[in-house]
């Protein structure tokens, strides 16, 4: 269970990213969250996995105030998040392989990964994620040389190699076409379904929060100004929230 309490993010320049925000989130749910560019939403989700530090507030995860953690303790807790980002973060020089070998990097010391001595187990979990994303005849390419949206089932099998207990994704089909977006939402669907692994999505586009979303969450200005259900959210609701005009939780 991830449970936020009075989170608050102003960065060194003074702004204010998240604003007293607070909110709780069931194992297994699968959450979209959604606003205009610059409401909170990336700031949000790194400050869940500790990209970003809260400035105020706690982010308790499976009981473990995550805000607090430093060093030894801080790197165990990132092996259990994945992070799916927009713009992909691959290493594009490498293959398909070796980039979804990386997610298993936290569970051997620091040498093992520098020098590339994985475990047979390592491949062979790597090796399924890459045919459930359906690149299993792309495990030896190069990622420069593959497809935007290819390169984006690289970085969802990198995190589903993880063995994570929580998914973050930060806009990941920002940069698709709708039909990708489907496969890409699809597939965290299909996992979190499956493992019951709880998935946060930041969603631009409102038609694919409510396709596969349970739940959803809305920022405006750095301030939560929704949480409910797909149903609850209203074409009503969801104007005053691209508006700003809905009052803060």
């Amino acid at each position: 269970m991830i449970e936020v309490n009075r989170l608050t993010k102003i960065f060194p320049d003074g702004t204010r990213a998240l604003s007293d925000v607070s909110v709780t989130i069931p194992d297994g749910d699968f959450v979209a969250i959604i606003g205009l560019s610059g409401a909170g939403k990336s700031t949000f989700l790194r400050c869940l996995n500790r990209l970003v530090d809260p400035t105020e507030g706690e982010v308790w995860v499976n009981g473990v105030n995550v805000a607090a953690l430093k060093g030894a303790e801080l790197r165990a807790y990132r092996r259990t998040v994945g992070f799916i980002f927009q713009q992909f973060n691959l290493v594009t020089r490498l293959t398909v392989l070796d980039n979804v070998l990386t997610g298993r990097l936290g569970y051997h010391p620091t040498w093992r990964g520098v020098l590339g001595l994985y475990r047979e187990q390592d491949y062979a979990i790597a090796r399924t994620y890459i045919r459930r994303v359906g690149l299993a005849d792309k495990e030896n390419t190069r990622v420069d040389q593959l497809s935007g949206g290819q390169q984006q089932r690289v970085a969802i099998a990198r995190a589903m190699a993880q063995e994570p207990q929580l998914i973050l994704a930060d806009e990941p089909m920002a940069s698709l076409d709708p039909r990708l977006s489907d496969v890409i939402l699809g597939l965290l669907k299909e996992y979190n379904e499956e493992k019951g692994v709880t998935v946060l999505v930041n969603i631009h586009v409102l038609e694919l929060a409510r396709r596969y979303a349970r739940r959803i969450l809305a920022f405006n200005k750095g301030r939560l100004v929704f949480d409910g259900s797909v149903e609850e959210l209203t074409p009503e609701r969801a104007k005053e929230i691209y508006a700003g005009s809905l009052e803060a939780l």
